[in-house]
């Protein structure tokens, strides 16, 4: 086995992922941050969820605009909704594990917030509840996913945005994720405080 050659091939299966996704994806990421700044512009918050790598993510969204991504600012009203075990255990076992999320999304979200939901398949049964519950809260939903969009991309409404990962391996959608985090999170910024480079 020639781990050089398996290892160059991750990189370029990501490099060629990323290229093909940027035509697809960048309008609907810009539209993404107008919606994310007018949210935090207007005194609400953006929650965040999904499981596994996706809930890594969340917190990695979250992280940034509470912290700061490269320039100093004000901190920004981000909760990821992954990150408090006694809730996610609560939930899970005295109602169900695909309640983890829309039940704080009910408990927190407000009109006028948006959610982060995120999922590789766009099949996430926990995720798709959150929507659900930010669609009763008058949320918007800003959505990752990857392959065909699963039934998150028939879930969501016309003010919603969709950002789906033309791609069928997890790495190469979730890789996408992230540097789809790191726009957000860039163009926030950059509309917040006319952040040019």
């Amino acid at each position: 086995m020639d781990l050089i050659a398996r290892v160059s091939q991750h990189f370029e299966d990501s490099a060629r992922t990323k290229l093909e996704s940027v035509e697809l994806l960048a309008a609907p990421l810009a539209a993404a941050i107008e919606i994310m700044t007018h949210t935090l512009i207007n005194d609400g918050k953006i929650l965040a969820c999904g499981n596994g790598g996706s809930a890594a993510d969340a917190q990695h969204f979250a992280a940034e605009l509470v912290g700061r991504f490269e320039v100093e600012r004000q901190e920004l009203a981000a909760i990821a909704l992954t990150t408090d075990s006694s809730i996610l255990t609560a939930v899970g076992n005295d109602y169900a594990f695909n309640q983890i999320f829309s039940r704080q999304v009910r408990a927190l979200g407000r009109p006028g917030d948006a959610l982060l939901a995120i999922s590789t398949s766009g099949n996430s049964g926990n995720v798709i509840e959150a929507i659900r519950a930010a669609h009763d809260q008058d949320m918007k939903v800003i959505a990752f996913t990857g392959r065909d969009g699963g039934q998150i991309g028939s879930l969501l409404r016309d003010d919603d945005i969709h950002l789906c990962v033309p791609a069928q391996r997890t790495a190469r959608i979730q890789e996408v994720h992230l540097l789809m985090i790191h726009c957000l999170c860039d163009g926030i910024d950059s509309l917040l405080m006319g952040v040019d480079e």
